[in-house]
């Protein structure tokens, strides 16, 4: 199917000189990609140690004097949305485990530029935090989810929370989330055969599942082409289950993932980040836990807002400094890393020892 590429082919312009709206309107790259939506991470902590992410036990943590107070993230996220940015997703490592997050959501919730907060998060403390997530005003939830079997979980997570993660996605219905989403990396050989279990579950909850083709980012120091299975064998399994596959056409030409129907109407979704890159329409920036601003999720190098920030900065100032790294950003990560020849993982063990702001638990997903 096509739908992907047909929608990329319009998103591929040459690109042009840099072009900035008055405060308040959109901003735009050399390719013409709108600065849209911000991905927070919250902490670099996590609970889990899912061996395509977090593959080692010990790492280099942020210094926690470093980490934003909500203050400064709040502030911050006005900066980002007086540029245009609508979309705000908090992330981790695992946000969850960010004391009292509920009250930066509130805060965040209270914007009126922001028109989407959601958040990703493992839901291993989701079904104590819904309720209270819920009330301060937090949109929509995602949840990773890798397996329903309990032996596959421990074996990927490396913890015995399966049973936790599943009470915490049955408990968004119940306090009243709607339009959550189950992200699950499929791995050759590891859970390829739970396509059809997943959605299946995701019919119950309800959810919609997200498979994401196996990344070659940050911490996946154990990744290979071997292992990744593509958006088109991914179809071709639920096709040959479910029957026709049936592409639907998206509002957002930014979203990260294609979506399908089956037969009944079920609807999932495939970010083919790998195999099909997306970066014609990215409108993705990442702002770390303490304050390392990336503008994509390949970049090697990041920006420093936290400095200006606690120099007494004006929001002016900080705004000419975001301002002037989107103009000039022609990242183009993921296709850059599919065309590499004799692909390998990203980063080696050392060199994210050495700069933890590499890692996806860093900088979020």
């Amino acid at each position: 199917m096509s739908f992907r590429a047909g929608k990329r082919a319009a998103d591929d312009v040459t690109p042009g000189g840099p072009v900035v709206a008055a405060t308040g309107g959109p901003t735009f790259d050399q390719y013409r990609r709108r600065l849209r939506t911000l991905r927070i991470s919250v902490t670099d902590r996590c609970n889990l140690r899912c061996q395509y992410c977090m593959p080692e036990e010990e790492y280099t943590w942020l210094a926690r004097e470093d980490l934003l107070s909500f203050e400064e993230i709040s502030r911050l996220t006005d900066v980002f949305i007086s540029l245009g940015v609508e979309k705000v997703r908090l992330t981790g490592g695992e946000p969850l485990l960010r004391r009292d997050v509920s009250e930066l959501v509130r805060q965040l919730a209270s914007k009126q530029g922001i028109r989407d907060l959601a958040m990703t998060t493992n839901g291993v403390r989701l079904a104590e935090h819904a309720e209270s997530l819920r009330e301060a005003g937090l949109h929509r939830v995602t949840v990773s989810l890798d397996t329903l079997r309990p032996e596959r979980f421990r074996a990927l997570a490396r913890r015995d929370s399966l049973s936790a993660v599943l009470e915490g996605i049955r408990s968004l219905a119940r306090v009243g989330f709607t339009g959550t989403k189950i992200d699950t990396v499929v791995i050759r050989g590891v859970n390829d055969d739970e396509l059809t279990d997943l959605i299946e579950f995701g019919r119950q909850v309800p959810a919609e599942v997200r498979f994401i083709e196996y990344m070659d980012v940050g911490g996946a120091t154990g990744w290979s082409w071997e292992k990744t299975v593509s958006r088109d064998e991914i179809l071709a399994t639920l096709t040959r289950y479910y029957g026709s596959v049936e592409p639907v056409m998206d509002d957002d030409e930014s979203a990260t993932a294609d979506r399908f129907a089956l037969p009944d109407g079920t609807t999932f979704g495939i970010i083919s980040s790998t195999t099909q890159p997306f970066c014609g329409s990215c409108d993705r920036a990442r702002l770390t836990a303490d304050g390392m601003w990336y503008l994509c999720l390949y970049a090697l190098i990041g920006i420093d807002l936290r400095t200006p920030l606690r120099q007494d900065a004006t929001d002016d100032e900080l705004r000419d400094v975001i301002a002037s790294a989107w103009r000039a950003r022609r990242d183009r990560g993921a296709e850059a890393r599919l065309a590499a020849r004799n692909r390998r993982p990203l980063l080696s063990v050392a060199h994210l020892r050495r700069d933890p702001h590499l890692e996806m638990h860093t900088r979020g997903g």
